[in-house]
């Protein structure tokens, strides 16, 4: 077994505090990842407060990991000692489904395995990037941009392939109206992304404040919703919406400015259900879809995407001794627009 350290929840909305553990020793297809950075995700702290079902604790989050190949097994083919390396929401799942099959992992029919919080094939809790260390199998690791900072481009892991999925199944790009439903650690990269695939952007956000911040990032346009003339002045405008907003917004009003075949797609996820009136769907041929990650296949395309077109995240860089404070300022929205654990800071 590999020791390991890391910060960990002892049990639900406990603070998360240094913790020891071990993980597996490599198997033939697995490499060991030394962790550089690791995101922290809106979800980590969802998990961490034992709002999910079936939480298993102690838990040790993070799902945004960049690191160092250290070590190889046996079969190992797609990675080298010293590769820069990420690891996102998954580490395995039943790889024979359809879904699978089609490298669509994170709709894998028996179950992917995520990162943490989850269960191994053998029964094993997973844990997390807040920790040194992380054994994964190839297969489900993917090759980070060499040319771009290693820590601005962990939240890439989540952040941006959340992002990149939808827009890209929705067909972002030249004369696509695009609209992003929030300014967050996700709406942020969806302004970035959306812009890179050559479409025109407007963001959407309640506060009026973050306009500059907008258009610094790439969008086109701003348009504050705590205006009731947004609304009104924007009707059949966009061909694409994503909402990264988790809190509850009256879904019936953004409908209304789709063009006709648009699409309002979810990938924020609110703490109970939305009414949608059918009229405005009907009258434009309009829909409502949503959205999770992409599987291993699409997340390498997003990084090389990135690569390409020089996207990283804005990021706070943390000591994993700040995490804590960190968790509470994300509950405040106090980031611009992700935070990114140091993991020197653990040695």
């Amino acid at each position: 077994m590999i020791k390991s350290k890391g910060y960990a929840a002892s049990q639900a909305r406990a603070a998360l505090a240094p913790y020891a553990f071990e993980r597996r020793d490599p198997r033939a297809h697995d490499i060991v990842i030394d962790i550089k950075f690791c995101g922290i995700c809106h979800t980590d702290i969802h998990q961490a407060h034992g709002e999910f079902p079936n939480s298993i604790f102690p838990m040790v989050p993070g799902h945004e990991i960049a690191g160092l190949v250290t070590a190889v097994g046996s079969a190992v083919t797609k990675f080298r000692v010293g590769d820069k390396v990420g690891v996102g929401c998954m580490v395995d799942s039943c790889r024979t489904c359809p879904q699978c099959q089609k490298g669509l992992e994170q709709f894998c029919a028996s179950t992917a395995i995520w990162t943490y919080n989850s269960r191994d094939k053998d029964g094993t809790p997973t844990m997390g990037g807040y920790s040194d260390n992380l054994v994964v199998d190839e297969n489900y690791a993917c090759r980070m941009p060499d040319h771009l900072p290693l820590g601005a481009c962990a939240p890439l892991l989540c952040a941006g392939i959340t992002l990149y999925s939808p827009l890209k199944h929705w067909n972002a790009g030249p004369g696509k109206q695009v609209a992003i439903i929030g300014l967050g650690g996700l709406g942020h990269m969806g302004v970035k992304i959306a812009h890179a695939m050559g479409a025109e952007v407007t963001v959407l956000s309640h506060s009026p404040r973050k306009e500059a911040d907008s258009r610094r990032l790439g969008a086109d346009h701003f348009h504050a919703t705590s205006d009731p003339a947004t609304f009104n002045g924007l009707q059949g405008r966009f061909d694409l919406m994503i909402n990264t907003v988790s809190a509850a917004l009256d879904w019936n009003q953004y409908t209304r400015l789709l063009a006709v075949d648009g699409s309002f797609v979810v990938v924020g996820i609110p703490d109970k259900a939305i009414s949608i009136e059918a009229f405005p769907l009907i009258l434009g041929r309009r829909s409502i879809g949503g959205s999770l990650i992409g599987g291993i296949r699409e997340t390498q395309e997003m990084l090389d995407f990135c690569g390409r077109q020089q996207v990283t995240c804005d990021i706070e860089m943390i000591p994993i001794q700040a995490v804590n404070e960190a968790y509470e300022r994300v509950l405040k929205s106090d980031v611009r627009y992700r935070f990114v654990i140091d993991m020197a800071s653990l040695k």
